[in-house]
């Protein structure tokens, strides 16, 4: 299998630099230079998580997934602001229309959404490297472009893959343009850690390591069929690739059509009655119900989280006889799970998902 994707020289991996928090202070300017903390409903007395944090609340060590009072702890002289999902879509619309209208090599570029706030960017077919020209003074231009559309800054990781482009947006940061290739990979990539590829967590490296695995260059050239064998027959290969940096696939326009919604909800006070808990979760089922049925599709398959005090999480999930968008029919299956999860810890937060049936013409 080819390294990269054929007929595609170049990939550019565009990411927002501080999406959320850049988003907020451009809508309050006197924000600018100061700690800014998003997450939760903005209050570090609550429960809550910090959804993004600037680069200045960033030096105090603050960080995404933490709790809004540790952040506060961290830097007491944060600002604090709640999620505003619909400004940040707002503003994520805007930066990928403006990404799509972008031309390379006289072709219109091919845009993969990955998030709010990043997207791969490719030439169109046709064109070869040469043809393009420098692929540095491109990544410029699309900085260029989204700043003066949107007044929000970007990286932009260049590669001939998607993992090198993805990588290598990070070297540079904020603002920066970088580029990773197949000739650099293992100059750059060999000896660092395999949790700095993209697509290898902290359990996957753990499994790794247990095999002797520590670092990209190990990974790249260790024995794919001990892979298969400890990792999965698709897995284990697929890591083995991921460890040179390989990647066939192109970069893909085709819309993410969701396969599941699901919604959480904090407490901010410990659930100890399990007839308030299964109250709630019938009202999480109606709203992911709600998001659901924007999609046209019905459930095939209900789940619930359950995170009890201080952190402990425990899921469950059943496939339903046959799908349905009937409220009382989801209710009934997500509560019937809470019979499989222990009733012996009080409740910090639940969460309910609704995977639905494929679209007609499958993902």
């Amino acid at each position: 299998m080819s390294d990269r994707p054929p007929g595609q020289p170049w990939v550019l991996h565009v990411d927002l630099d501080q999406f959320i928090a850049a988003v907020e202070v451009l809508r309050r300017p006197e924000l600018a230079g100061l700690p800014v903390v998003v997450g939760g409903r903005g209050d570090p007395t609550e429960r809550g998580v910090v959804a993004t944090a600037s680069y200045e609340a960033r030096a105090f060590g603050v960080g995404s997934g933490m709790p809004l009072r540790v952040a506060a702890r961290k830097c007491p002289d944060a600002v604090f602001l709640p999620v505003d999902k619909p400004a940040y879509d707002a503003a994520s619309v805007e930066v990928m229309d403006t990404l799509r209208g972008l031309s390379w090599g006289g072709v219109r570029v091919v845009l993969e959404v990955l998030g709010w706030d990043e997207a791969f960017l490719a030439a169109g077919p046709g064109p070869g490297r040469d043809e393009l020209g420098d692929p540095r003074a491109f990544a410029a231009t699309v900085r260029d472009e989204v700043l003066a559309a949107t007044r929000l800054h970007c990286s932009v990781g260049i590669g001939d893959t998607k993992p090198r482009a993805k990588i290598c947006t990070d070297f540079n940061k904020p603002r920066g343009v970088s580029m990773l290739t197949e000739e650099t990979w293992f100059e750059v990539m060999g000896e660092r850690p395999t949790d700095a590829l993209w697509g290898v967590g902290r359990q996957t490296s753990k499994k790794l390591a247990a095999l002797g695995i520590d670092t990209v260059a190990q990974l790249a050239t260790s024995d794919v069929r001990v892979l298969a064998a400890e990792l999965g027959p698709t897995m284990g290969p697929w890591y083995h690739r991921l460890g040179r940096g390989a990647d066939a696939s192109p970069v893909d326009a085709t819309p993410w059509v969701p396969r599941a919604h699901g919604r959480e909800e904090t407490y901010q006070e410990d659930l100890d009655d399990w007839g308030r808990v299964a109250d709630e979760v019938r009202a999480l089922t109606r709203r992911v119900l709600e998001d659901i049925d924007r999609e046209g599709r019905p459930a095939a398959r209900v789940g619930i989280k359950v995170r009890y005090r201080p952190f402990i999480t425990v899921s469950r999930s059943l496939t339903l006889p046959e799908p349905s968008n009937d409220p009382e029919v989801l209710a009934a299956a997500a509560v019937s799970l809470l019979d499989r999860v222990e009733r012996d810890r009080p409740v910090r937060l639940l969460g309910v998902r609704l995977e639905m049936t494929e679209p007609e013409g499958g993902y």
